[in-house]
């Protein structure tokens, strides 16, 4: 099976670089400059289950992948930040073929809407990607925790065969990954997590532990939490009682430091997700997104402080 890697960045660059070291036909589509700097220095990933450094990987750019005649990719394989999508399907485009399943790890569910209208309904394959990883100076991948895990399936449910095929291709190659007959299930699982996660962290710009320290920090996680998970139940994708427990032991987890990683973007001045976490999820649960005692919810207050916070960093660029 050939596999395009779009990216070799925090995300994609871990698991294809595992990928690869594992033996399968991995190729990254890259800019110029990252292809560069992998001719240099190699794929080098610095991780808790073991250090590795790829030297001649397999890299393609949007140019030469669009050069005819080029044997279209089995898998590609996406992790792309969503804001970035329209520009990801540009420059993979050209290797999508009759029989290429595309793999998206993005997170929501916008980007599957997306990808099918570009490539039909049959080619777009659900996933969730569970890490914490980022890029060093040296442009080298640090995962950050011992959590590396990839989950996919057939979005209307069920293992199929091209599904198993996956399976057997990202099996036992240093990473857990999982086929599941329920994959959108537990994508909408994810995102009521990352977007309570995101949502109280960014709130309040602490950790979840600082949070549960206030007077009613709480009290605001347990309501936005629950925002979300009614959202999800009323697309028929109420959570299951295993989400719940393993999501409240995290949230509510005193002297925690778990953030989200848009914290960390929002910290660092960097673009984030806020249309496509928190913005879409609001979308989907209808214009109101008002409690009985007509308040406004704990989700369009958190989406309308990040959409500030991308006001005044567009107004600085």
């Amino acid at each position: 099976m050939r596999i395009l890697v779009v990216g070799a960045g925090a995300t994609g660059g871990y698991f294809g670089g595992r990928l690869a070291a594992a033996g399968r036909d991995v190729t990254f589509l890259v800019r110029e400059a990252r292809a560069a700097q992998l001719r240099d220095a190699g794929l080098v990933i610095r991780s808790p289950a073991g250090d590795l450094t790829l030297r001649d990987v397999k890299t393609v750019t949007r140019e030469t992948l669009e050069v005819p005649g080029e044997k279209p990719f089995d898998l590609v394989l996406l992790s792309c930040k969503a804001y970035d999508l329209d520009n990801a399907i540009d420059s993979f485009a050209a290797a999508v073929g009759p029989n290429t399943s595309i793999l998206p790890l993005l997170n929501g569910m916008r980007h599957l809407e997306v990808l099918q209208a570009r490539f039909g309904t049959q080619a777009v394959l659900g996933g969730v990607c569970l890490i914490a990883s980022t890029l060093n100076e040296k442009r080298e991948i640090v995962h950050l925790n011992d959590v590396q895990a990839i989950t996919f399936g057939e979005l209307g449910g069920g293992v199929s065969p091209r599904v198993q095929a996956v399976a057997d291709q990202l099996g036992n190659a240093g990473f857990h990954a999982k086929a599941s007959e329920h994959i959108l299930q537990e994508m909408w699982e994810k995102w009521v997590f990352l977007a309570a996660l995101a949502g109280s962290t960014c709130l309040f710009r602490a950790p979840i532990g600082v949070i549960l320290a206030t007077p009613d920090g709480a009290a605001i996680i347990e309501r936005l939490f629950a925002e979300c998970r009614a959202i999800a139940a009323a697309h028929g994708h109420a959570v299951r009682d295993s989400f719940l427990e393993r999501s409240r032991a995290m949230l509510f987890a005193t002297g925690s430091s778990l953030t989200a990683s848009m914290l960390r973007d929002v910290l660092n001045g960097a673009r984030i997700e806020a249309d496509h976490v928190l913005g879409d999820l609001i979308e989907r649960g209808g214009a109101a997104q008002q409690d009985a005692s007509n308040e406004l919810s704990v989700l369009r207050v958190v989406y309308s402080q990040l959409k500030a916070y991308e006001a005044q960093r567009n107004q600085a660029a």
